[in-house]
């Protein structure tokens, strides 16, 4: 999984690289392909805001595929709040510490 590559180098990916990273926060292509194509994000919140919008335009189908993707993560109630909340989670995973962990 993409960890802590923070917000510029997420910007700065490659189209295909970008929706790869994505791709492995929801497991939806749609999604992830527009979250993709909404680059560059000015910052995290940008970036959350129009995940969350993704969500929602989500069909019930989909929802469903994106629960079963997250079958290790604590899950209360299938409800796009939660996929939200868990979908907020790894993104911040994904970014890490504000500037990213440094490339070796």
């Amino acid at each position: 999984m993409h960890q802590g590559i923070g917000l510029d180098r997420f910007n700065a990916m490659t189209r295909d690289r970008a929706v790869h990273a994505l791709f492995e926060v929801c497991c939806n292509v749609t999604w992830a392909a527009t979250l993709a194509d909404a680059r560059p994000y000015p910052n995290r919140d940008a970036l959350l805001a129009k995940a969350d919008l993704g969500l929602l335009a989500l069909s019930r189908s989909d929802l469903d595929r994106a629960f079963d993707s997250v079958v290790h993560e604590r899950v209360t109630q299938r409800s796009v709040t939660e996929l939200a909340r868990i979908v907020r989670d790894r993104i911040d995973q994904m970014l890490g510490p504000t500037e990213g962990y440094p490339e070796y």
